[in-house]
């Protein structure tokens, strides 16, 4: 399972461990990944996604997760996330 946000496309950095001789050591920042069950209002249904933190104040902030996926680019998104995009396009169509 890679370590990358399932809405925000968030993955791992690379970096260096500095010691306090300036030596430098590779290293990996990783993103802080949970797995929520996030609602969407408009299909009146749940999804489980693993999102990173950030990502899921970001969700919040925006209004929820129908706002997010009809505003975010499908670049970003995973293949689950852009089947519900799809979803609530079908939707918002149909209604």
């Amino acid at each position: 399972m890679s370590r990358i946000c399932e809405l925000t496309g968030k993955g791992r950095q690379v970096g260096h461990n500095v010691s306090h001789a300036n030596n430098k050591t590779k290293r990996v920042f990783l993103p802080n990944l949970q797995n929520v069950t996030l609602m969407s209002e408009k299909l009146d249904r749940s999804y489980k996604f693993r999102v990173s933190t950030h990502g899921l104040r970001s969700v919040e902030h925006v209004g929820g997760l129908d706002n997010w996926l009809l505003k975010s680019s499908d670049t970003k998104l995973s293949p689950r996330a852009l089947k519900v995009k799809r979803e609530l396009a079908k939707a918002a169509i149909a209604a």
